[in-house]
């Protein structure tokens, strides 16, 4: 028996026990998991309180929102009846900007037309004595002719541009 290792075995177990009774780790172990169980307790009351004040707290800002888009509502409604006037404040100066610009553009067209009713009438009369001398040029022989045909040409050329 004494030379078997199961029995020192067992010896030894029965020695930790009994230090361990001895020293009462039960107790400490019991105490140590009772003071974890209090401050858990604790957290749990705390975390109710927290809770408590935290559903207290939506509620005020919920109502806070509702207000606030009561507010708002108004808000954009006053905007949308200055803006409806403003529109129609707005439409009525265009109309009358568009009426004094078309009258202007109408005047513009109108000196446009003379001015261009002018160049067409100057053009003609200027291709007409181009036309003229080309068949002056066309008569005339030899070099006086080619002097004639291309001044004829370097002016209609510059008129043209």
């Amino acid at each position: 028996m004494l030379e078997d290792p199961a029995f020192w075995v067992l010896i030894a177990l029965i020695i930790f026990f009994a230090i361990v009774i001895y020293i009462k780790a039960p107790r400490m172990v019991t105490g140590a998991l009772d003071r974890r169980a209090e401050a858990i307790s604790s957290e749990l009351d705390e975390a109710r309180k927290l809770r408590e004040e935290a559903q207290a707290l939506l509620a005020e800002y919920q109502r806070k929102a509702r207000e606030a888009e009561q507010e708002a509502e108004e808000i954009i409604e006053q905007a949308r009846r200055e803006a409806a006037a403003y529109a129609k404040e707005a439409q009525q100066r265009s109309d009358e900007i568009v009426e004094r610009r078309t009258k202007l553009a109408e005047q513009k067209i109108e000196q446009a037309e003379t001015v261009a009713l002018q160049e067409v009438r100057s053009l003609s009369a200027d291709l007409a004595i181009t036309a003229a001398e080309r068949v002056l040029a066309a008569k005339v022989k030899g070099a006086e002719a080619e002097k004639l045909v291309s001044e004829a040409i370097s002016e209609a050329k510059a008129r043209l541009h």
